[in-house]
């Protein structure tokens, strides 16, 4: 991953989309020296969100099995909703 000041990508903005959607290359976005943000491909994004989900699913998958939890149909009718 390459880091660059953020007013170079902003001055560069065409030329650092293309180098990230076309080379595959990511770009880390620096102010003062420390990243705020990054540019990367779609296909990166599409694979960033599908991990998020898989860690969504699993913690939502131990949760459910956890001791105590509660029947929601059950809390629900038994408050009338």
């Amino acid at each position: 991953m390459i880091r660059l000041a953020a007013t170079v990508v902003r001055d560069t903005f065409s030329e650092s989309v293309n180098r990230v959607a076309y080379q595959g290359e990511r770009i880390a976005l620096e102010r003062h020296g420390k990243t705020v943000a990054a540019l990367v491909s779609a296909d990166d994004l599409e694979l960033l969100q599908a991990l998020e989900d898989r860690i969504d699913l699993a913690a939502a998958r131990k949760a459910l099995k956890e001791p105590g939890r509660r029947n929601w149909t059950k809390v629900k009718a038994g408050l009338g909703l």
